[in-house]
This record gives structure tokens, C-alpha cells and sequence, in this order.
């Protein structure tokens, strides 16, 4: 694949706001994990999130227009504005521009207001702003509107692996000469709902007596996911000379032996992805330098990307790194996972994993614990989906 350029990243994200505060975060390898006071969880078995705090959303959008937007918009909304800040750049130098985001679920919390509005005042009364702000498209759109971006707009929904779908799709039309630049990235909200449905499918990491709650991805103490929120946007280019990197090459697959809300055991399918998207890279196997995995924190989903991993690279597993534990799971954390790979690979140092002390004896490798500098010129980046979805990329250093 012709390599794109990520010339912008814009980051609204639990525990920081801006690529300087991101990066800060991840050097000091501080999860931004809390106990949920955003709504009541003492029905539930888990009652943690990394949530998004200190965001002031008037420092990105009038006041007259943040009244418009639901809570998916407005992160994303900053986030962009933060992406066409960092690169330097002005909307209207960009010309043609696409817009490509991922959400897990889409504003549920806007549609759970809406349908009380309509049960309770009825379909005439109902606040129609309500309702437009309830489909997933919302947040794209509002970027696209904000900055006259007139190329493609397209959302995708493919639950943990949403946002790197989203990235693969913006590429492709990029090297098609479709556009020249894409805004691209994840957005995420939490919400009493969502949170309350994966507590109840047990999904959710929880305290059992042995550990307290918490995201520990790879861990043999494992128990399940933490939800995270916030919006992260990259600006993609054709022909970029100076990035943060390079989107050079993906790769997607099916599980099929994966439930609706589950992930499977179908270990060859997600190295087949690997392999895919290394190929597309015109890069071999040896040279991946890192590994930015997809781990988070789930029992089945470590074990199947562990196992990938050690059938398609074999003894030689390239460092890992894992990086929900600092801010959750979902499109959100899938776009700040792919924005960690760039810091990597701008900064020259893999990234310590969060929530990680003590290994699986099912899965005899180490993942990176402490902040290194390292040679990284190509960096495999995973996403797993429950459901079977399957998307991998390399990141790499050079534009050719």
C-alpha cells in the first residue's frame, strides 16, 4: 500500500486533553482509571471507567453551538480542532476532505433521552434535535459542518475494532486518490447502558476477593474489560513528508468460531490478518520492531491474540505492549491505541503496559513493563472485535 501520513493528532481522552498531555501520560505510565460518579453503580459488579475529566468543551465550540451537540460530537468535534491545530494547518488549506470515524454503540445516552422525551410528551413535542443527535453519524457529520470538509463521510460501527476500521477505509480512498486528506479516528462516550448491559453479560472487570477492580491486560489475574471514553482524530495525508508516521499496510479477518458478544478461539484467522498487513506493507515479519496489541484485559481476547502472535512470529515475539490499561476499551481506546504507536514511533520508545504485574503461565512472554527508548521502524498495531472481526496495521516510520 502507498503510505499515508498522519501530520495531526488531536486527543480528548480520560486523563488528558491534547497530544503533549497524552503523551505525558503514557511516558509516566499512569492509568487514568476511577471509580464511576457519573451515574449510580452500586447495582453493579464493576464500578470503574476511565472517564474523560477537565475537558471544557467551550474552549473548542461556541456555546450556541455545543447546545447542538450531543457528548460523542463534542469530543470529537475538539478532538479534530486539536488534529488541525497540531498539524498546522488551516481547514480550508486542505481542499477535498474525507471524514472516517469509529464507534463502538454511537450516542446511546442521546437516544435513551430522546425515547424518554417521546414517552413522556409524546412524538410532537419531542426535542427533534434529540433525534438527529441519535444516530452514529452525528459526530462526523459535526466535524465535516465545522470545518467544510465536503469529501466522503462514513462511520463505522465494528465494536473494539471500529476505529481501525475506520482508518483502513480512509487510507484506501486516500491512496485512491479519492481525497488527498482524511480526518480519521475513534469516539466514545459512557453511559449508564452500555455499562449496565456488559456488567450483567459479565464483561466488565470487577473485584473477586483475590484482586481489586481494574484493567490488566495479559495478567494472569485478568477478569475483564474497563469501558473508556473521549475522541481521538488524526489528520491523514498523501503525500506527507514530515509525521508522526505512516500508515503503510492492513489486514482483516473473521473468526468465525466467535459468538454475537464473545470472542473465539480461531488463533490462525487473527495471524492471517497479521500476515495481511505486513504483506500490505511490503515489509517481512523480521522487521516488525514493536507490537501494539489489542489486549484488554478480557480472559478469551488476551489468550487468542497471545496465541496468534506466537503461531505467526514463533520464538521471535516481538516486544509487546499493551495499552488499555490506560484508558479502556472501545472505539475511543481503539483510536488513542493507534495514536500510542505514532508517539512510539516519533519519540523512539516503546510505552510501558498499563495494569500488567504478573504473567499467565499460558502465555510464556513478557510484555514491555517499563518506558525504553527502541529502534521502531514498523509497528504491527492489533484490534480484535467479539463478534470475530479482525483488523491489523502496520504503522511504520519511513514514507517509503
Amino acid at each position: 500500500m502507498t503510505r499515508v501520513g498522519i501530520t495531526g493528532i488531536g486527543v480528548v481522552a480520560p486523563g488528558a486533553v491534547g497530544i503533549d498531555a497524552f503523551r505525558a501520560q503514557l511516558a509516566g505510565g499512569k492509568t487514568a482509571i476511577s471509580d464511576v460518579d457519573r451515574f449510580d453503580t452500586s447495582a453493579f459488579s464493576s464500578h470503574k471507567a476511565a472517564i474523560v475529566r477537565d475537558f471544557k468543551v467551550r474552549d473548542f465550540i461556541p456555546p450556541m453551538k455545543v447546545r447542538r451537540m450531543n457528548v460523542l460530537s463534542r469530543y470529537a468535534v475538539a478532538a479534530a480542532h486539536l488534529a488541525l491545530r497540531d498539524s498546522g494547518l488551516e481547514p480550508t488549506a486542505l481542499g477535498e476532505t474525507g471524514v472516517a470515524l469509529g464507534t463502538a454503540f454511537g450516542p446511546v445516552q442521546t437516544s435513551v433521552d430522546y425515547m424518554q422525551e417521546y414517552v413522556e410528551k409524546g412524538a410532537a413535542l419531542a426535542p427533534p434535535q434529540l433525534f438527529a443527535e441519535s444516530v452514529a453519524n452525528a459526530p462526523g457529520s459535526h466535524i465535516a459542518i465545522e470545518n467544510g470538509f465536503r469529501g466522503f463521510n462514513v462511520t463505522v460501527t465494528q465494536r473494539e475494532s471500529s476505529a481501525l476500521s475506520a482508518a483502513m477505509y480512509a487510507a484506501s480512498q486516500i491512496v485512491k486518490g479519492t481525497v488527498r486528506t482524511a480526518m480519521i479516528g475513534g469516539v466514545e462516550e459512557l453511559n449508564e447502558m452500555i455499562f449496565s448491559v456488559l456488567d450483567r453479560l459479565g464483561a466488565l472487570g470487577h473485584a473477586n476477593g483475590a484482586v481489586i477492580e481494574g484493567a490488566r491486560p495479559f495478567d494472569r489475574r485478568r477478569n475483564g474489560m474497563i469501558l473508556g471514553e473521549g475522541s481521538a482524530i488524526l489528520l491523514a495525508q498523501a503525500n506527507a513528508e514530515d509525521a508522526y508516521g505512516y500508515l503503510s499496510g492492513f489486514g482483516i479477518a473473521r473468526d468465525t468460531t466467535a459468538s454475537l458478544s464473545d470472542w473465539g478461539d480461531d488463533h490462525e484467522a487473527v495471524a492471517t490478518a497479521m500476515g495481511a498487513a505486513i504483506d500490505d506493507a511490503s515489509v517481512t515479519p523480521d522487521e516488525i520492531d514493536a507490537v501494539y496489541a489489542s489486549a484488554n484485559s478480557t480472559r478469551r481476547a488476551d489468550r487468542l491474540e497471545y496465541l496468534a502472535l506466537q503461531a505467526f512470529f514463533g520464538a521471535r515475539i516481538p516486544p509487546v505492549v499493551a495499552t488499555k490499561g490506560y484508558f479502556g476499551e472501545y472505539a475511543a481506546g481503539g483510536g488513542l491505541q493507534i495514536v500510542a504507536a505514532l508517539l512510539a514511533i516519533r519519540d523512539q520508545k516503546l510505552h510501558a503496559s498499563a495494569g500488567y504485574e504478573s504473567g499467565d503461565p499460558d502465555m510464556r512472554f513478557d510484555l514491555e513493563r517499563h518506558g525504553r527508548p527502541a529502534e521502531l521502524r514498523h509497528v504491527l498495531v492489533n484490534s480484535l472485535s467479539a463478534g470475530g472481526g479482525v483488523v491489523c496495521a502496520v504503522l511504520s516510520r519511513e514514507a517509503a
